[in-house]
């Protein structure tokens, strides 16, 4: 059967050391990634303070969107590279710089010294992610991976918990630099880790010849399109300078895909979208990423704006979603490596992410906590198994030498997913976020319908309510005290249903993720790397003798 695990042969990963000290680097590795999932939840919630402190709200934005950019620019460079100096280096070089940016961004003074930093920080946070996956598949047999990979979904689940913390507290107590001086302890820990433990590999007398022309368009395609992205959440789709990064960034696109197709040795090389499971992988990593951000982003926001709860509490009441995420994550990576059956598991993750996401365009002001974690935990089981299988299958389908070139590139759709999805999704929500369905709600709260003009006040911005600093009680406060509680229960109530009437693209999606999924052909998870790609590849260690052909790239 497709689905059977390969056991015909001992068990041997590509780098072979005894069973603790692969339990000691998978530590290590786990840590690299905590460290970077640590960061995006530690630094979001304190923004809106730095920007204050820093005089700078009007380029809040921008402190996010230069560490994304430098960050997804870095991606496939450095899976490119590692998969010819080997993994160590360039997840050791990785963790240096981001805890250069980290401290750097600390000692900030302006926010524009904080958005440089946060770019510099970003260089370095392109490695972690990818390599440490990387690692993983150097580790273990595709056969053993799914038990451990499982535990990636785990380790941001536990960041998402603590970052809002964490962050709130060190702000409170100390100062907000200590939101970027915290992640040096802990970088520094997983440095000396990897240093020591992680052997140095790579292939003997591999030369690599720098695709340049594909590392200056591939930049030149990504770097303008994540900023048409950033400025479409302020401004619109249409807008003259959206429009213009946009064209810039498809011009790059065609450049680099020329490039690519004609380069003796390209970065990102074409011929893996020949691969079957790797194409789909990416199709519906990158759908499902789209589909479920858009909790990520809204969930809060709706805690913080119509329940009233504070940054940190609306991290925690996210809690049903992440329990989810995480026991599904790690089920489903003991489930994988127990059976070898994936394609069935991925398809109703993908349905129960589906029905979660669906479920909340019956979002209303006063749904229930109860009710709405119903929905959390269904949705957050749903997302759990994508976290780690996709990962899985296509490293299990590549050959050797290109497994951390094809996780890297596999993450780098998972990042550009999440950016597009929740840009696409804000603006969906503020368009459904019009003065008219304030209006409506308003007089439906129980303010007499001569109170509320017809068009919104001068000096009323809904925007401001989900912008840095803003809240409801400010925006009314200029109000005759006999209408401002209806026009807050109005308000609550048309943010409500315009965040219901956004996650239909949630579900649309999830819908394209999930027939994605169904061109997959299963195939069985390798107890062993063959003995030609260990050779070819120039690994020690790797002496087991083939059983089976090679997967080749094309289907």
């Amino acid at each position: 059967m497709a689905s059977e695990i390969a056991s015909s042969a001992p068990a041997h990963a590509a780098i072979e050391v005894d069973h603790r000290a692969r339990i000691e680097i998978m530590g290590a590795i786990m840590l690299a990634l905590f460290l970077g999932a640590l960061d995006q939840t530690i630094v979001g919630p304190v923004l809106p303070r730095i920007s204050t402190e820093l005089n700078g709200a009007d380029l809040y934005t921008w402190v996010v969107t230069s560490y994304l950019v430098t960050s997804t620019a870095a991606i496939p460079l450095y899976g490119k590279l590692s998969d010819y100096f080997g993994r160590k280096p360039m997840l050791l070089i990785g963790i240096v710089l981001f805890l250069i940016g980290s401290v750097l961004s600390g000692l900030s003074q302006t926010m524009w010294e904080l958005i440089a930093f946060r770019g510099l920080q970003g260089i370095g946070a392109g490695a972690l992610f990818p390599i440490s996956l990387a690692v993983i598949g150097d580790l273990f047999t595709p056969a053993e991976r799914g038990k451990y990979q499982g535990l990636f979904g785990g380790v941001f689940g536990v960041a998402f918990l603590i970052g809002p913390f964490l962050g709130g507290f060190l702000t409170d107590n100390l100062s907000w630099h200590w939101i970027f001086f915290v992640n040096v302890p802990v970088g520094l820990i997983s440095l000396y880790l990897i240093g020591r433990l992680l052997p140095m590999v790579h292939p003997k007398g591999a030369r690599l010849t720098l695709d340049l022309a594909g590392v200056v368009t591939f930049v030149g395609a990504v770097v303008p399109v994540l900023i048409a992205l950033t400025l479409a959440e302020t401004t619109s789709w249409t807008d003259s300078s959206v429009l213009a990064w946009f064209g810039v960034g498809v011009v790059f696109l065609v450049a680099f895909i020329v490039v690519e197709a004609r380069a003796k040795d390209p970065m990102i090389p074409l011929d893996l979208f020949r691969n079957r499971t790797f194409s789909v992988s990416v199709i519906a990593t990158f759908f499902a990423v789209f589909g479920f951000s858009i909790l990520i982003i809204f969930l809060p926001l709706w805690f913080q704006i119509v329940k009233g709860e504070s940054t940190t509490a609306s991290g925690y009441l996210l809690f049903p979603f992440l329990f989810g995420l995480i026991f599904s994550s790690i089920a489903a990576g003991l489930i994988v490596s127990q059976t070898g059956r994936y394609k069935v598991l991925l398809a109703v993750g993908l349905v129960a992410m589906g029905i979660g996401v669906f479920l909340f365009e019956n979002l209303r002001a006063d749904t229930s906590f109860p009710v709405l974690s119903l929905w959390m935990l269904i949705a957050g089981l749903g997302v759990g198994p994508t976290m780690a299988i996709f990962t899985l299958i296509v490293q299990n389908d590549v050959p050797f030498e290109r497994l951390g070139t094809a996780t890297s590139d596999l993450t780098l759709f998972r990042q550009i997913g999440t950016s597009v999805g929740l840009t696409m999704a804000f603006t969906l929500f503020r368009d459904n976020l019009t003065w008219a369905s304030i209006r409506s709600a308003i007089v439906s709260a129980g303010a007499p319908s001569s109170a509320v003009p017809t068009t919104a006040p001068p000096a009323f911005d809904p925007n401001q309510l989900i912008s840095v600093g803003g809240s409801v009680a400010d925006a009314f406060a200029q109000l005759p005290a006999q209408v401002r509680a209806a026009y807050a229960t109005g308000f609550n109530d048309a943010f409500s249903l315009a965040i219901a009437n956004s996650v239909w693209l949630g579900v649309l999606a999830s819908i394209v993720s999930f027939v994605a999924v169904l061109a997959l052909k299963e195939k069985p998870l390798r107890a062993h790397f063959h003995a030609e790609q260990a050779a070819r590849a120039g690994l020690q260690g790797s002496t087991s003798k083939p059983t089976s052909s090679e997967p080749g790239l094309a289907e």
